[in-house]
């Protein structure tokens, strides 16, 4: 089942008419590619968190929200192997935010952008009438890896599909102090040749059919081979956890089964890899069970536009 967001991705594509020759990558992956006229070019992504949806004011710390907003757009210049040059910050304030408040979400993103040399360059803010409303916008400029940028669309049949860390549990406080593989996607992308490469924001059972679909081919994944976080195994159904939490903002990539064999031997990075399944022709998304039956992946992400259908 495909989500509102993907068709409307899918329906914004189909009437961008962008030059491929300026805009080498457009909409549908995690970056836009712009060529420059002095030759080069440079990745650009936004995003935007809302209270309610990304965090909850009554019980997240401002610091922690400002973090969230940087950490969201370094995670999309890990999933094409860049690295982050700049970032500008919008900030829509609730009624009765004063000065010490945007200075605690300055904290945050500042907290981000220190650890990933990402400098905040500018920004704009503005304030609500209402009082219980934040929203935060980042956008961010970054470089392509020698061997990148890595786009979605380039998975094949035969390729090991692999993730890093952990996956589940951001209900548990995940999404708000995670860290963006800024550093494994670069050392991923010197080492081995990736075939395709996203962040998972909205869950694996969401993002893996996007990386299918975009790739025209399907895919099989293990249930018993996921990493599943700490965090997720307190759920009631730790699988389930794993698959569509959501905001687990791990790196989700394909590559050769020889690549991976070469993973196995030499990767020597504190966050771990895991190989989770194989793409396959067709365009079939199904899990194995630990018990062994094969089903599709029918277990759904977040989806922005759900609450919208209510």
């Amino acid at each position: 089942m495909i989500s509102t967001e993907d068709l409307l991705v899918e329906w914004f594509r189909t009437h961008s008419r962008l030059d491929q020759g300026r805009f080498p990558i457009g909409i549908g992956d995690d970056m836009a590619q712009i060529n420059l006229p002095s030759g080069g070019s440079v990745l650009i992504t936004t995003d935007m968190l809302l209270s309610g949806v990304h965090f909850d004011l009554a019980r997240h710390r401002l610091d922690q929200i400002g973090y969230k907003a940087m950490a969201c757009s370094l995670s999309d210049c890990a999933a094409m192997a860049s690295r982050p040059v700049a970032a500008v910050a919008a900030v829509g304030l609730a009624n009765g935010f004063g000065p010490d408040a945007v200075k605690l979400i300055h904290q945050g993103i500042m907290k981000a952008a220190d650890r990933y040399d990402c400098p905040l360059v500018g920004g704009d803010m503005t304030v609500w009438r209402q009082t219980d409303l934040l929203a935060i916008c980042v956008s961010m400029l970054s470089v392509p890896s020698p061997n990148g940028p890595i786009r979605r669309s380039g998975a094949m049949v035969g390729d090991a599909i692999c993730v890093t860390g952990g996956l589940g549990g951001s209900i548990h406080g995940r999404h708000l102090e995670f860290e963006p593989r800024v550093n494994e996607a670069m050392a991923l992308a010197g080492m081995v040749r990736i075939h395709a490469m996203m962040d998972i924001s909205d869950g694996l059972a969401s993002d893996l059919p996007r990386l299918c679909r975009q790739s025209h081919v399907g895919a099989i994944i293990r249930a018993a081979d996921l990493p599943i976080s700490d965090q997720a195994r307190l759920s009631p159904d730790p699988i389930s956890s794993a698959l569509s939490d959501g905001e687990d903002f791990e790196l989700l990539f394909t590559i050769s089964q020889e690549d991976l064999e070469l993973l196995r031997r030499s990767w020597d990075q504190p966050v771990p890899i895991t190989c989770i399944g194989q793409i396959t022709s067709g365009d079939k998304v199904l899990l194995t069970m630990p018990d062994g039956r094969t089903e599709p992946l029918g277990l759904r992400g977040y989806d922005h536009f759900e609450r919208l259908d209510d």
